[in-house]
């Protein structure tokens, strides 16, 4: 039903920027709740940020608080992850994934319906 697509991923120096987008497929992508996760080596996928629907409401990891930005445009059905001063710690596949859920499920893997292939962002020393 929905097709996801990142893309912008690749490798950059410590305290240096990526802007991730993803671009979903159809019809509908306004309705649908987005967030980005992602997934180091060795490591579990975690929660990176989430945004509602309208785009009013957005939600990040506490390691990213400041630094990374999620936005969307409704009218490309694209949504973005800005990430700033990148740390080698921040190194992963990043995924976008769609849900039509919202609030507080939204920081929880298992709500989302849809995911992307992921994007490799590898950040040096």
């Amino acid at each position: 039903q929905v097709q996801l697509v990142e893309s912008g991923g690749g490798l950059v120096q410590a305290g240096g920027s990526l802007r991730l987008s993803c671009a979903a497929s159809g019809r509908n992508f306004s309705t649908y709740s987005m967030g980005w996760f992602r997934q180091a080596p060795g490591k579990e996928r975690e929660f990176v940020a989430a945004i509602g629907w309208s785009g009013g409401s957005t939600d990040y990891v506490d390691s990213v608080k400041g630094r990374f930005t999620i936005s969307r445009d409704n009218a490309k059905n694209t949504v973005y992850l800005q990430m700033n001063s990148l740390r080698p710690e921040d190194t992963a596949v990043y995924y976008c994934a769609a849900t039509g859920r919202y609030g507080t499920m939204l920081l929880v893997l298992s709500a989302y319906y849809y995911w992307g292939q992921g994007t490799q962002v590898t950040v040096s020393s």
